[in-house]
C-alpha cells in the first residue's frame, strides 16, 4: 500500500472516509515528516504538534464524517491569527505576539473538519513575492534548495510540494498563491474577489488579497476551495462576500470531470510593459507553447491578445503597495529595526503619502480593473506565462535598495498582480519542466466568477501532462546535497 503522502489529498480522504486511515493516523505521519525533513526545507515556522494530536482525536470523537475536510492535515499561513498559537508575519518586530481569537478563514477551515499542524513561513507581513526575511530561515524550494520559494505563501507551497501536507491554504494579494505555486511546481488557485466569504478581499486596500488552495492536483485545489467557499456565499456572518455569476456548483466536480470547449486567449503582454523591461526566458515561452499547443489538440478556440498600453497602472500600484505597509505596527527607532530593510522602505515611503495620492491610485485601479475585464471579455480564459523567469536562487533579491527590489519583483513576476486589481479568478499549472527539472508553469485568468472552466481546463491539462506524479528530490539527495 502506497504510504499516505504519496496519495493526492482527495485520496487520502476518501481513505479516511473508508475507515483506512484515521486522523489520528494521518496527522503522526504527517508530523513525523515535518520532523524529519522541515528542518533544511524552512517551510513552518511553528509546529503545534500537541494541539494538532488533539485536534486529530476532536475530530474523530465530534466532527461528522460528512465535514468536507474530515481529518485531512493543513496548516496556517503565518499571516493568520490562530488563537493561542504565536502568529509573527514574518517579523521580528511580533516575535512575541499569541493571539486570543482566530480568523474567520482559520474558523472555516476548522468548522469543514480539517487539523493544522501548525504554521507556514511567510516573508515580513507577507509584502514581498518571495520569502527569505531576517526573521528565519527562508523557505527553500524542494526542486532544489539553493532556490527560493516565491512568496508570499512560501512555507504553504514548500510543504505542499515536499509532502509536509496534502495541500495548504494560502493567501494572494498581487501573486502569493499563483507565485509560490508556480516555483515549486504546484497548482495554485487565486479565486474571484467575494468568492471566499471568510477571505473574500472586498474589504482589503484596493480589494486585492484573497485566500486561495496550494495543492498537486487540481481535484485537490477544488477540494479545499470549496471548503473554504462553504456555505456557498450566504453565511450570514460573512457580508463581505458575493455570490458568483453563473454558479456552477462545487468545483470539485468541474476538477474531477474536466469536460468542455473554450474559447481561450493568449497574452504574453502586461500592465508593466510600459515602465519595465520585461523579458521571457526560453523556459518560460517554452511552457506558454506547451499548453498552448495541447490545448488545440483538445479543440479549443485560441487566439492572441495584448494588452492596451495604460500608463496609470505602475504608479498606482506601486501607492497601493506602499500605502499597505503604512499601518505596520513600528513606531520609534528601536522597532523600526527589527523589520527588514524592504519592509522599513515600503513603511516609510507609505506614511508619506496624501489621502489625494490614495484616492487616485484607488481610482485608476477601478479604471484599470473595468478595462481588464472588458479586453478579456471574449474569452473564457485567457493563458499567459506564470513567470517571466526560472526560479531565483535564496539571496537573489536586493534585500537593501527598495526600488531595485521592486524591479526585480516585477521582472520576474509581471503576469499576477493584474488579476488581483481586476478581481478576476486565475490558476497557475506546472504544466513544464527545465532541462534541469525545474517546475516551469502557465496561468489561466478566468471571468468573474468563472472559476469552473479554469477547473475543467486545468483537469484536461493535468490527464496529458500527469504532473503529480512529479516528485522532488528528498533533501540530502545528489540534487540537494550541494552547498546552498
Amino acid at each position: 500500500m502506497a504510504e499516505p503522502h504519496e496519495l493526492t489529498a482527495l485520496e487520502q480522504w476518501q481513505a479516511l472516509q473508508r475507515g483506512e486511515l484515521s486522523p489520528s493516523e494521518l496527522t503522526e505521519h504527517y508530523l513525523a515528516r515535518i520532523e524529519a525533513r522541515d528542518a533544511t526545507l524552512g517551510a513552518f515556522v511553528t509546529v503545534t504538534a500537541s494541539r494538532s494530536r488533539a485536534r486529530a482525536r476532536q475530530v474523530e470523537r465530534s466532527v461528522p464524517r460528512t465535514a468536507p475536510l474530515w481529518g485531512l492535515p493543513f496548516a496556517d499561513k503565518d499571516l493568520q491569527l490562530r488563537a493561542g498559537v504565536p502568529a509573527r508575519f514574518g517579523s521580528r518586530l511580533m516575535q512575541d505576539f499569541i493571539p486570543e481569537e482566530s480568523d474567520d478563514l482559520v474558523i472555516a477551515l476548522d468548522e469543514a473538519g480539517g487539523v493544522s499542524l501548525g504554521k507556514t513561513n511567510t516573508p515580513e507581513f507577507g509584502l514581498p513575492s518571495y520569502t527569505e526575511g531576517l526573521a528565519g530561515p527562508p523557505a527553500r524550494n524542494p526542486w532544489d534548495l539553493r532556490l527560493g520559494a516565491g512568496g508570499s505563501s512560501g512555507g504553504a507551497a514548500v510543504a505542499v510540494s515536499a509532502r509536509l501536507l496534502p495541500f495548504a491554504p494560502g493567501s494572494d494579494g498581487g501573486g502569493s498563491v499563483r507565485i509560490p505555486a508556480a516555483v515549486c511546481g504546484l497548482v495554485g488557485v487565486k479565486p474571484s474577489r467575494g468568492r471566499v466569504p471568510a477571505a473574500s478581499g472586498i474589504d482589503k486596500l484596493g480589494g486585492l488579497s484573497v485566500a486561495g488552495p496550494l495543492a498537486r492536483t487540481v481535484a485537490d485545489a477544488a477540494l479545499l476551495l470549496d471548503a473554504m467557499i462553504t456555505p456557498r456565499g450566504n453565511h450570514p456572518d460573512h457580508h463581505f462576500t458575493l455570490r458568483a455569476p453563473g454558479d456552477d456548483g462545487p468545483l470539485l466536480a468541474h476538477a474531477m470531470h474536466g469536460e468542455g470547449r473554450f474559447q481561450l486567449g493568449v497574452m504574453t503582454t502586461s500592465a508593466w510593459d510600459n515602465d519595465y523591461d520585461i523579458d521571457l526566458a526560453p523556459e518560460a515561452v517554452a511552457a506558454l507553447e506547451t499548453a498552448r499547443e495541447e490545448l488545440d489538440v483538445l479543440g479549443h478556440g485560441i487566439d492572441d491578445i495584448a494588452l492596451d498600453p495604460d500608463p496609470s497602472y505602475v504608479p498606482a500600484f506601486r501607492t497601493i503597495w506602499q500605502a499597505g505597509a503604512a499601518s505596520i505596527p513600528a513606531e520609534g527607532e528601536a522597532q523600526e529595526q527589527l523589520l527588514d530593510p524592504l519592509t522599513r522602505w515600503l513603511m516609510h515611503r507609505g506614511r508619506a503619502l496624501t489621502a489625494r495620492e490614495l484616492a487616485e491610485a484607488l481610482a485608476a485601479l477601478s479604471t484599470f480593473e473595468r478595462s481588464f475585464i472588458r479586453q478579456l471579455s471574449r474569452f473564457d480564459a485567457v493563458l499567459t506565462p506564470a513567470l517571466a523567469l526560472t526560479p531565483r536562487p535564496v539571496g537573489w533579491y536586493d534585500a537593501e535598495d527598495g526600488e531595485r527590489n521592486f524591479a526585480q519583483q516585477v521582472q520576474y513576476t509581471p503576469f499576477t498582480s493584474m488579476v488581483n486589481v481586476s478581481g478576476l479568478p486565475a490558476i497557475v499549472l506546472p504544466v513544464a519542466q527545465t532541462a534541469d527539472g525545474l517546475p516551469m508553469g502557465v496561468q489561466l485568468i478566468g471571468r468573474p466568477g468563472g472559476e469552473a472552466p479554469l477547473f475543467a481546463l486545468g483537469a484536461q491539462l493535468e490527464r496529458r501532462f500527469r504532473w503529480q506524479d512529479r516528485v522532488p528530490p528528498e533533501p540530502g539527495s545528489a540534487v540537494n546535497d550541494a552547498e546552498w
